[in-house]
């Protein structure tokens, strides 16, 4: 059964766009690929953009009167849009470019439906708000080359697929190591993970881009800590966020407050007595 992509619910449009930047991120790896510099050491991929134009493609036709904040290209669409999507077309470039498959594609409505593709597992996490999911590859799929959506269980309203249960079962814990570091003195990740606490409750990990967030949502971690400031409208994070939040894990900032409401950076917890034995180590070091 073939539909037409404004067919779908909000949640459905998420999870088209990132697969059909999850697509090209695939096709393309392993290329020689040219690096457009962006400043202080970070730098986009010719996949990064074809990633972008590709999920520019799916939001335009399904979304035509709603706003894009994308990555590499900015503000894009009306400016007095009531809806903005935004969007990071490859989270994980470093890890790409030097041939790691750590890496994920990030689309989400302000404060409304996400999505989170895996290129290389095929995974798409997705949420409608209410509740998060998952669907493997071959799954719902929408087909750039005759403009229709290709799969049943993509249409309005449908909320098939795997349902995301977090679970700290794990230990495991992702940090994000990268700068800038607004946090410090105050709060430095690389103190957090040097605590004889931490070693005692939980393990590192280090996987440099956001598919970690879905997997504290998915039961494949059992948090993620990250510096920053007000990471709520961040195209690297509002996926994530969206994914955990409606899965049930415990998400504020590192300072305590809730995210979008004054909270920096930010702790996503499976459960709240993980996020508490976190908050602890955390505060300690301020």
């Amino acid at each position: 059964m073939r539909n037409s992509l404004t067919d779908l619910d909000d949640a459905g449009v998420a999870a088209a766009a990132a697969r059909a930047g999850a697509d090209v991120v695939r096709d393309l790896y392993g290329r020689r690929l040219g690096r457009i510099d962006k400043g202080g050491g970070d730098f986009a991929t010719e996949a990064d953009v074809a990633a972008e134009k590709a999920i520019l493609g799916v939001l335009r036709a399904a979304r035509p009167d709603d706003a894009v904040l994308g990555e590499e290209g900015g503000r894009q669409g009306a400016a007095e849009a009531a809806r903005q999507w935004l969007v990071d077309p490859l989270c994980g470039t470093l890890n790409y470019a030097v041939g790691s498959m750590l890496v994920a594609v990030n689309v989400a409505l302000r404060e409304g439906a996400a999505a989170v593709a895996d290129p290389f597992s095929g995974d798409v996490f997705r949420t409608d708000g209410e509740s998060a999911w998952v669907r493997g590859e071959g799954a719902d799929r929408w087909d750039g080359g005759t403009g229709q959506w290709d799969g049943g269980t993509g249409q309005r309203g449908s909320g098939a697929g795997q349902r995301l249960i977090p679970t700290s079962a794990s230990r495991l814990v992702d940090v994000n190591l990268d700068p800038p570091f607004p946090g410090a003195p105050g709060f430095r990740a690389v103190d957090l993970l040097a605590r004889p606490a931490f070693a005692e409750h939980f393990r590192p990990r280090v996987v440099s881009t956001t598919l970690a967030l879905a997997w504290v949502a998915a039961g494949k971690r059992a948090a993620y800590v990250t510096d920053g400031d007000d990471l709520s409208g961040s195209v690297h994070f509002a996926a994530g966020i969206a994914l955990c939040r409606a899965a049930g894990c415990v998400v504020t900032g590192i300072d305590g407050a809730p995210v979008g409401q004054g909270g920096r950076g930010l702790v996503a917890a499976a459960d709240a007595g993980t996020h508490r034995l976190l908050m602890t180590m955390v505060r300690s070091q301020e």
